[in-house]
């Protein structure tokens, strides 16, 4: 985004989005005016006495002409067209301004092409200019706060989608700074057309419970400030989940790779990362414990820093909160911590007649696309009217999506949270059964009903499963303890709490672990009324009215 700067590089001030109410309240819904600056034409090498300007002037006065220049949150510089999108140009790289400029030097001073030397001065210097002022927000893909919305079509004329409680409109020019990626591909332009909820759901093998889940996640996927749990897809082979998954993530953030293989190292997830706003993991069997703790951060939000290229003591830093998604067979695999931040749902097994080819599923998707857009932004502007005014009687771990959820219960009068509250209890069972240490514990609790020790002696009474140690099995007290630690809130969650705060009494004052026996109260889970898992779906046009788009 782009904030309110006194004469930001020679141009003249633009409206913060981010800023606060007391400062100023700008209209999500309007576009900025176009940036406008009075500047004098670059330098003529056959006009004027004295020395001939050198290219880099040349090419500095080109873009300071048409250009003005900011560094981002993150410290990257980027470029701002005055007349067109607002969208942030990267100096560098392939889609960056560089060589932007290089094509209009050479279409301005005919027979004249800039030197990479030249591309370099100029880029040094316009860096400058860019650090010259506070830093401001680049989003990517989606933006905004609490009280507006805003989403990047990810078209070249820089369309937008704002919403807020009153609707939502698409809009020419985005009222917020965004930047772009190779990741990512542009989006339809929404419409309100029939029933775009019921569209989507005929094109999913899933019943109503699972799917208003998956409505529900997909609607707080653009709500850009609230953690957002891990949508999991899990069944067996032939329930369609990696083809569920990419159509999913190319509603909410369309890619050319929708669909990822696990990453090998935290560098080649952060560049993943940071190039796209929601990502799919896909065929994860078994989760590493870095890059487990890796997309727990990114659920609350991760910052990686790393020494910048060329350089001995600058750094470079990626910070981001992303949507995630994954597919698998087995949730039992899946580390403690990260379990507790998923949403799971089970896909159900295709019959023989309902399946159809990848080119007939493209088809229809691409078909009703449009439609599912507009109901899904229909759907978000009526949460966001309601959500200030939800309060939940208990707080689950992730709060702010449970709220979401009881948003749009309350305006589809659906049992979406009961849903999800039921499912994570379910998959934290199926995490602990797939730990065998967590498992080991659990069934010492269940023996003697209360145990205390300390680590140690924890790890000299368990025994190990086959009579040897499996891998992940800790290997000394500190380490039992760490693993205790993690594996709490999902013991909890099968009745066996855990105290670590007390000391023993001798004079070693040695930490003691307390293990017991909680009763449970089971998840209010809801019990709606059977529907069909193909709903009937009405033509396209038999819908609501298109509301007025402006």
């Amino acid at each position: 985004m782009n904030t309110a700067v006194n004469a930001v590089n020679s141009h003249t001030p633009t409206v913060d989005p981010h800023a606060s109410a007391q400062s100023r309240t700008p209209d999500p819904h309007t576009p900025s005016s176009p940036r406008k600056a009075s500047r004098s034409a670059p330098a003529d090498p056959g006009s004027g006495e004295g020395k001939k300007p050198s290219a880099a002037a040349r090419l500095v006065g080109l873009a300071r002409e048409g250009y003005e220049f900011v560094t981002s949150t993150d410290g990257r510089p980027y470029a701002v067209a005055l007349d067109g999108p607002n969208i942030a140009l990267p100096l560098r790289g392939r889609a960056g301004l560089r060589q932007r400029l290089a094509r209009q030097y050479a279409d301005t001073f005919e027979g004249d092409v800039a030197s990479q030397s030249a591309l370099a001065d100029a880029m040094a210097v316009l860096e400058g200019i860019a650090e010259s002022d506070d830093p401001v927000p680049v989003d990517l893909r989606v933006g905004g706060g609490p009280n507006g919305i805003v989403v990047d079509l990810g078209t070249a004329d820089g369309r937008a989608v704002t919403v807020s409680a009153g609707g939502w409109h698409t809009v020419a020019r985005s009222p917020i700074l965004f930047r772009r990626s190779g990741a990512m591909a542009p989006m339809p332009t929404p419409v309100l057309d029939g029933d775009g909820l019921a569209k989507l759901h005929a094109l999913l093998n899933m019943d109503a419970p699972t799917f208003h889940q998956l409505v529900g996640w997909l609607v707080a996927a653009w709500i850009p400030h609230i953690p957002h749990p891990v949508l999991t897809f899990k069944g067996e082979q032939g329930t369609g989940k990696s083809k569920t998954a990419q159509m999913v993530v190319n509603l909410i953030d369309p890619s050319p790779a929708s669909k990822r293989s696990q990453p090998r190292d935290i560098k080649a997830w952060s560049a993943q990362a940071f190039n796209s706003w929601a990502l799919c993991l896909d065929n994860i069997s078994t989760i590493p414990p870095w890059l487990s703790d890796t997309l727990c951060k990114a659920v609350t939000g991760d910052g990686i820093v790393d020494r910048a290229l060329y350089t001995d003591d600058d750094v470079v830093v990626l910070s981001f909160r992303r949507v995630l998604a994954m597919t698998t067979i087995d949730a039992g695999a899946l580390a403690g911590d990260l379990a507790e931040r998923l949403l799971m749902l089970d896909l159900q097994l295709i019959a023989e007649d309902r399946r159809r080819t990848e080119e007939e599923l493209d088809a229809a998707f691409e078909a009703v696309r449009p439609a599912v857009l507009g109901a899904l932004f229909d759907l978000l502007a009526a949460v966001l009217a309601v959500l200030p005014g939800i309060r939940l009687e208990s707080m689950p771990r992730m709060a702010d999506f449970a709220r979401v959820l009881a948003a749009v219960d309350q305006v589809q009068e659906w049992h979406t949270l009961d849903s999800y509250l039921a499912t994570s209890a379910n998959v934290a069972g199926d995490a602990l059964e797939g730990d065998p240490f967590g498992t080991a514990v659990a069934n010492l609790v269940e023996e003697c009903g209360t145990w205390h020790g300390t680590a140690a002696q924890l790890l000299e009474q368990l025994p190990a499963p086959g009579g040897f140690r499996p891998p992940g099995w800790p290997k000394d007290a500190t380490r039992a303890s760490g693993r205790i630690k993690r594996l709490a809130p999902l013991l909890r969650s099968i009745g066996v709490a855990v105290d670590d705060t007390q000391r023993s009494q001798d004079r070693h004052r040695s930490r003691l672990l307390v293990l017991s026996r909680i009763d449970v109260a089971p998840p209010a889970a809801s019990t709606p009324p059977p529907d069909p898992l193909w709903p009937d779906v009405a033509p396209l046009g038999q819908g609501r009215t298109t509301p007025e788009q402006h």
